[in-house]
């Protein structure tokens, strides 16, 4: 591993400006075997940790500056400044900050595509980091500075073993994921429709609670689907002292908010969940007075699309029953334009699967015993070509449980980052390897 020294003295050059990168001044990283051939994935770990220094300076320095939603022009610049020694082909996106970076081997083949996302979370930070974000209430708090950092990594690998590459490799750098549906966006301009196609997509997402270099992965579901929405109750307004000559629209709402809890525990079966929550509850103006309406927020999981729309056609029929009793008006807002569900295909997860224990050792690799429960809009490109995404644990030193993604205190272990950049390449590699 880097010795400590170094990584001290990278931390200091965020802090001057003179923080190496990519490019000029990197050490020179050769992912050629001896014989001419692709690296092995054990000799592909090495080279990565060779890059670590480089891994962790782009990674602070975009966590350093972080950005949100589909316009993240600065992380934008530091990814086209790290590529553009490695003679990519370019793409960058008109309704995005995304780039598309793409790596064509020496011989015809097949192609795959490596993902990271690259926007940060409206949220304040509370770490004691010396790269702590510098924007007031803006944090990767989800470790998209990783995922960025590690997918720059790999390209620097692959790009030096192109000669011995049949196929190509499609790096996709995606803005917006945090609730903006960034890869769905990048789809529509055309990320997919390209000669040859893309025949798989592979993405890696940062666990703090995971050992680091430990994947966690399973077959099939492995991230929920994604839907928000908003019931404004309608009554008639008054003083709170005369309820009776109003149409108080507080005592239904809470009732709506009991009677979906019920409803997803009544109508849907159990072996399929869904998880309801209602995370916000906004009405009135002082202590005497009954609203005119009250406004409820929540948001909705599930782990197909079948129990997916037994509750999007079940919630309204919920609200409607519920407001009829109470002579109120329930107007629902449930977009059925949110994130699908996350699945892996069996055959790729199976792959990428026995990929990572070349990489990392045979015992890195455990399944999850269920899905989780967040959503991921990579779901978007996996509903289009058969793929995976897998975790890879970044579990920070210290006793005591670690802060979890959208924490304001989440840390990660840097010396996981060249196993996923080798994870990436080993990937691509064997993939674009194998019949």
């Amino acid at each position: 591993m880097v010795a400590r020294q170094r990584i001290d003295a990278i931390s200091q050059g965020i802090h001057s400006g003179n923080a190496p990168g990519f490019g000029a001044g990197a050490p020179d990283v050769r992912c050629l075997a001896a014989d001419g051939g692709v690296m092995e994935a054990k000799q592909l770990l090495d080279a990565a940790r060779a890059l670590q220094p480089e891994l962790m300076d782009l990674r602070r320095r975009i966590h350093n500056e972080p950005e949100l939603g589909l316009d993240n022009p600065a992380t934008r610049e530091k990814v086209l400044a790290a590529l553009e020694p490695l003679g990519l082909e370019l793409e960058q996106h008109a309704r995005t900050s995304g780039v598309v970076a793409t790596l064509r081997g020496a011989r015809p083949g097949r192609t795959i595509l490596l993902r990271a996302d690259t926007d940060a979370l409206p949220m304040p930070e509370d770490t004691d980091l010396p790269f702590r974000s510098k924007r007031d209430g803006v944090m990767h708090a989800c470790g998209h500075d990783a995922h960025t950092s590690m997918l720059v990594g790999a390209a620097r690998l692959l790009a030096e073993s192109r000669e011995a590459l049949a196929g190509n490799v499609v790096f996709m750098f995606q803005p917006g994921e945090e609730g903006y549906a960034g890869a769905k966006y990048m789809l529509n301009e055309g990320l997919l429709e390209r000669d040859p196609p893309v025949d798989a997509a592979f993405a890696i997402h940062v666990a703090p609670q995971l050992p680091p270099g430990m994947i966690g992965t399973r077959s099939g579901p492995i991230m929920a689907s994604a839907d928000f929405f908003e019931v404004t109750v309608r009554g008639k307004g008054g003083h709170g002292s005369m309820p009776h000559d109003c149409v108080d629209p507080i005592p239904p709402a809470c009732e709506m908010v009991q009677a979906l809890q019920s409803f997803v525990t009544r109508r849907i079966p159990a072996t399929d969940p869904v998880v309801l929550t209602i995370t916000q509850i906004n009405g009135g103006t002082t202590n005497n007075v009954i609203p005119e309406s009250v406004q409820l927020v929540g948001t909705l999981r599930a782990l197909s699309e079948r129990s997916r729309k037994l509750a999007h056609d079940g919630i309204p029929q919920v609200l409607n029953g519920v407001a009829q009793a109470h002579g109120v008006t329930a107007e629902l807002v449930l977009p059925d334009d949110g994130y699908p569900v996350t699945s892996n295909s069996p055959e790729f997860e199976g792959f990428a699967r026995d990929v990572a224990r070349q990489v990392l050792g045979e015992n890195s690799v455990f399944e999850f015993p269920s899905p989780v429960m967040g959503a991921e809009d990579f779901s978007f490109v996996l509903n289009q070509v058969p793929g995976a995404m897998i975790f890879l644990g970044v579990r920070p030193p210290g006793n005591g449980p670690p802060a979890p993604c959208h924490s304001n205190r989440m840390l990660l272990e840097e010396d996981a980052l060249p196993g996923g950049a080798a994870l990436y390449a080993a990937i691509a590699t064997h993939f674009l390897s194998t019949p």
